[in-house]
């Protein structure tokens, strides 16, 4: 039973995180109609920026500084680059962000090279018990900090301008702009919130029980979009929850992959997806869903 619930915390644990990133997806689809392909890279690039920077600056400036610079790029892919595409649609924003994703993941893969780079966090190996579970520190504080986060951007979405902004270029951004919504401020702002929420994960993700910074770490940004995918593509508590079903299952998966063994191994790696297969079977809008999002 312990190791069930240990499991079980886990998953929830690491569902908080991918959270983080799903909703850093839906908030770019809500705002600007993107799927942003260069997500990954975005938050190897924050976590990055904590590893080189943790020693002269400390770990919490050097995080303030990841998170920054992640944000910052993130808003200038927007403000380049996206909003600079002569003929919009979903086709070609998706190669346009993949174009970047490569561009970026190059030079960090470049300057990384071979080495895992420590990203000096103070809570090291640390690990937390209650209840006969015990979870690494750096899980439960990234869960305690991604459930402030959801709640901040839960107020911004519902009690500013900006949310007002993101919901009106969701439904109909051409009658938005006529309204004097400026959709510049909100596609920007709605990059630079994403940016920082991937990097914030980054960190997490490149914590104990994660040996460090590599490369392979833009690729976790992947497992977030069955995620993104599941909670439907323009719900933010859609992305959460798709974040917790996803997160749980692959723990389970990991947990049990000996009594597993018959669907092959690594099947934790694949659970992801099939998960949002069986889910999107039934349910094609995701859980949370509008019908708008399958048209697009």
């Amino acid at each position: 039973m312990s190791y069930l619930l240990s499991q079980l915390v886990n998953g929830l644990s690491l569902g908080l995180v991918l959270g983080l990133i799903a909703v850093g997806f839906v908030v770019v689809f809500k705002a600007t109609g993107v799927l942003n392909l260069a997500h990954g890279s975005v938050l190897l690039l924050g976590a990055y920026l904590v590893a080189k920077l943790h020693e002269p600056l400390g770990f919490w400036l050097a995080a303030a500084a990841g998170v920054l610079g992640a944000a910052v790029v993130a808003a200038l892919i927007n403000t380049l680059l996206v909003r600079r595409v002569a003929e919009p649609n979903p086709g070609t924003f998706a190669i346009l962000t993949i174009g970047v994703d490569i561009l970026l993941l190059t030079e960090l893969t470049r300057e990384i090279g071979n080495d895992v780079l420590s990203n000096g966090a103070p809570w090291g190996a640390d690990v937390v018990e209650f209840a006969g579970v015990t979870l690494p520190a750096s899980r439960a504080i990234a869960a305690v900090l991604a459930i402030v986060l959801f709640g901040v951007l839960g107020l911004l979405a519902a009690r500013t301008n900006w949310g007002i902004g993101m919901r009106a270029a969701a439904a109909d951004g051409d009658t938005a702009s006529l309204m004097g919504i400026r959709l510049s401020r909100t596609s920007a702002t709605g990059w630079a919130l994403a940016g920082a929420f991937a990097a914030i994960a980054g960190v997490f993700l490149t914590s104990f029980p994660a040996t460090g910074v590599t490369p392979s770490v833009s690729l976790v940004a992947l497992a977030a979009i069955p995620a993104w995918v599941l909670g439907g593509f323009d719900s933010i508590p859609g992305a959460i929850v798709g974040g917790l079903v996803i997160g749980v299952a692959q723990a389970f998966a990991v947990g049990y992959e000996s009594e597993l063994h018959f669907l092959g191994r690594g099947f934790g790696e694949v659970v992801p997806y099939a998960v949002m297969l069986l889910v999107l079977l039934v349910r094609p809008q995701g859980l949370f869903g509008g019908k708008e999002a399958i048209r697009v």
